[in-house]
């Protein structure tokens, strides 16, 4: 026999999906326990194959992909039983004899997209949340990481039946659309908001429901204070210019930049700006290397995903410099070898092309801001961010920032660390997603919250049927009005 078609593995899911829906939390635990053990049994494959795929670490493929991939399943194995509970609606006085409950059902047949920049952590994650929610899964991992997709392809195949979780490689667009042709209940994509855009309206002409975790240019806004001298230690000035670079330097350099949760672009008071730059260029060189060539051949910076992408990030600096910026660090790329380098931007204003779209590459530019109304105003006048940064001590600046900008998430004094709470949502807002996941969110994400009624004894909405001219009927809504006046 050969290998099933997409509509074929479709139909099957489909003559699957109510036996699946039906399945205790035991029973989905036990898939979960068996992913689990999958991964990390096969764990040391996958970092030889992300090596392959753009030069990933095995310590930040650890970090950044395996542990959150496990944790994300832990935690649904921990909490699962309590997430499948029914919850209790409120007792409603004028329907004594009814009870309601908030009923969690899978949407059915899912669809997921998985992206490249961590193309087992974002392949994985939504599964787990699928899985548990009690749904039947076709998933897509990206065509840009081939080594990772054919490990994670043969990982599900052999862990999962087909009619359950089925993995369908291939290039993206082509495969991507013709999986959209078919009536799904829920779609999850991870990835930019143009691709999120034509998902969402192919999405739509099945009624199918969406979670989109997209991007955007994510601002780090540093605050004055922290230009301040604090008594007469001018070190104080260093020592906490340094803590935000060293911060900032890592979740910008984090999978060289291509992450869609990095710091984007810094607005840092004018007077600090040189300083600013200076730390950061200082904390870089301790991360990769001190000189160029040291950080050319690090084995710790990971490399671009291809060389089209390079090229972009070549002609965004080009453009930059051209129209004005001054290129403080890094800035020569190597297109062949997929190397974009840690560079850093000043002078950079907003009709730059570097301003224009998410960078999705290890390059900062500073933008100078002269009061922190200005800086607002800046993140104001722009699509809502994935992710918004705050550096500083002063807590009523920090809180004017929250309280006037929109983000899918924030981290005030810190980078990236804020997607690892799986307590809490994950997602984005506007132009940088719909919906959020992680936890229960992500089990939330791939069920209906179906309302069920039920009626216990005598039906108290008898005395309110036809004809509604009856003495009664009229002199019960005169009770009735009398009681809410």
């Amino acid at each position: 026999m050969g290998t099933p078609s997409i509509q074929e593995i479709f139909e099957a899911q489909g003559k699957r999906r109510w036996a699946i829906a039906q399945t205790s939390a035991k029973e989905r635990i036990a898939k979960l326990k068996k992913l689990r053990e999958a991964l990390v049994q096969r764990q040391r494959e996958f970092y030889d194959a992300i090596w392959q795929d753009f030069h990933k670490p095995k310590f930040e493929a650890w970090e950044c992909e395996i542990f959150p991939a496990i944790e994300e399943i832990d935690c649904a194995i921990a909490h699962l039983a309590d997430w499948m509970e029914d919850k209790e609606g409120k007792w409603l006085f004028f329907l004594p004899t009814t009870r309601s409950v908030s009923h969690f059902e899978p949407k059915g047949r899912v669809l997921i997209f998985a992206p490249w920049n961590y193309p087992l952590l974002l392949f994985v994650s939504p599964i787990v949340s699928a899985i548990a929610a009690g749904n039947v899964v076709m998933a897509k991992p990206s065509h840009k990481t081939p080594h990772v997709s054919a490990l994670l392809a043969n990982l599900i195949e052999n862990t999962f039946e087909s009619n359950e979780i089925a993995v369908i490689e291939g290039e993206g667009a082509s495969v991507g659309d013709e999986l959209l042709k078919l009536p799904f209940d829920h779609i999850f994509f991870t990835g930019s908001p143009k691709i999120g855009a034509h998902i969402a309206e192919l999405a739509a002409r099945q009624h199918a429901s969406v979670t989109l975790e997209l991007g955007g240019k994510s601002p780090v806004v540093i605050l004055p204070d922290l230009a301040k001298r604090l008594g007469k230690d001018t070190n104080k000035i260093s020592t906490k210019l340094t803590d935000a670079a060293n911060k900032i330097a890592w979740g910008k350099m984090l999978n060289a930049g291509q992450t869609c949760i990095a710091p984007d672009y810094a607005l840092c008071p004018r007077t600090l700006v040189q300083n600013f730059a200076k730390a950061l260029a200082e904390e870089i060189k301790k991360f990769y290397g001190q000189t160029a060539d040291e950080r050319y051949r690090s084995n710790d910076f990971v490399r671009i995903i291809d060389s089209k992408a390079c090229a972009r990030h070549k002609q965004l600096i080009e453009d930059a410099v051209e129209r004005g910026a001054n290129c403080v660090f890094g800035g020569e790329i190597d297109i062949e070898a997929r190397y974009t380098p840690a560079t850093i931007l000043t002078d950079v204003t907003p009709d730059m092309q570097i301003m224009q779209s998410e960078i999705f590459g290890p390059i900062l530019p500073i933008v100078a801001y002269d009061t922190l109304d200005e800086a607002i105003a800046f993140i104001q006048s722009r699509p809502k961010p994935l992710a918004l940064y705050v550096f500083g001590q002063k807590q009523a600046d920090i809180q004017k920032v929250l309280s006037q900008t929109t983000a899918g998430s924030s981290c005030i004094n810190n980078c990236i660390i804020q997607i690892e709470n799986l307590s809490v949502p994950f997602g984005g807002v506007g132009m940088s997603g719909t919906g959020n996941y992680h936890g229960f969110y992500g089990f939330k994400a791939f069920s209906h919250e179906r309302n069920i009624m039920e009626q216990k004894i005598f039906n108290t909405v008898r005395p309110f049927n036809p004809p509604y001219k009856s003495k009664g009927l009229q002199s019960m809504v005169q009770r009735v009005l009398k009681f809410f006046s």
